[in-house]
């Protein structure tokens, strides 16, 4: 397991570019037909990023580079960090610059602040419900296309930490791999063999923990399992190895599931499902009015 830092200036230029296209047509030659129509040329514009709701922000700096881009001699300054408890009302940032290339960027830097504080508000929500149990919160695959660098980034700015960024760089063997290779034994030993470590085995059942567990197993996932039967999984390994509880948890299961003892409870939904929250761009004052 990692936990992700901010994405590197490439993937940041790379999403904000794609994003942008899809506003402003291809390649950006057709651009903003309403706010070139109705908006004279260098207007100046004084804005602040507001939340409506409690949030935990993430991708604020994104954001800011959005309006950057087109508007590049533009005034950011961000007001909170990424991470921290913001209460509804709160100004997030305050932009100055040239109004037709703020408007324009408006929705796309809103469709990825709210996205991704959205992931960490939900995260941080799980986090909390459990926090006194020392079960840590977990990420998932469960990802959007194209986006998991920067979704794996908010739940770890949420207070939950990333399991395997992708099938590269982690052993999960699943139940199609146990069924396309014949067994657990097999299936562990074949990975251990190719020099692999770290190895998780997802069971169904407390008959599959006991024998990835004699198999050699460094990790068990018990997926789906009801409440008394992860207690029963948590003594049978008795601290052994670490146990991962997941499938369809939900803010009104977590606490019981942390309860039964197991180390990680991952959930999909974290990223899968979050909400966007809901972040405005308000117009404050435009300079030339300022007297």
């Amino acid at each position: 397991m990692t936990d992700c830092a901010l994405p590197g200036r490439e993937d940041i230029e790379r999403l904000i570019e794609t994003a942008l296209a899809e506003d402003l047509g291809e390649r950006g030659k057709e651009g903003d037909c309403t706010s070139q129509a109705t908006i004279p040329e260098k207007t100046p514009l004084k804005a602040s990023l507001v939340t409506r709701e409690d949030i935990v922000p993430a991708g604020l700096q994104i954001a800011l580079e959005v309006f950057r881009h087109l508007s590049p001699a533009s005034d950011q300054k961000a007001l909170v960090r990424d991470g921290e408890k913001i209460l509804a009302g709160t100004v997030l940032a305050s932009i100055s610059g040239d109004a037709r290339g703020l408007l324009t960027a408006e929705r796309t830097a809103l469709n990825i602040l709210q996205h991704l504080s959205g992931i960490a508000t939900l995260t941080r929500t799980f986090v909390e419900e459990v926090a006194d149990t020392g079960t840590i919160i977990l990420d998932t695959r469960k990802t959007t296309p194209g986006l998991r660098r920067f979704e794996k980034y908010a739940v770890a700015v949420g207070g939950g930490r990333n399991h395997r960024m992708g099938l590269y760089d982690g052993v999960l063997i699943k139940d199609n791999h146990i069924a396309a290779c014949g067994s657990i034994d097999q299936a562990i030993a074949s990975a251990k063999e190719k020099g692999l470590s770290a190895i998780e085995v997802e069971c169904d059942t407390l008959d599959q923990v006991e024998k990835s567990l004699a198999a050699g197993a460094d990790r068990i996932l018990l997926d789906n399992m009801d409440n008394a039967t992860l207690r029963a999984a948590v003594t049978m390994v008795a601290g052994r190895i670490p146990l991962e509880a997941s499938g369809g948890v939900t803010m009104e299961t977590v606490r019981a599931i942390a309860e039964t003892g197991v180390d990680f409870i991952s959930i999909g939904r974290l990223t899968q499902s979050a909400p966007a929250v809901d972040i405005g761009l308000d117009i404050s004052l435009l300079p030339d009015q300022a007297d």
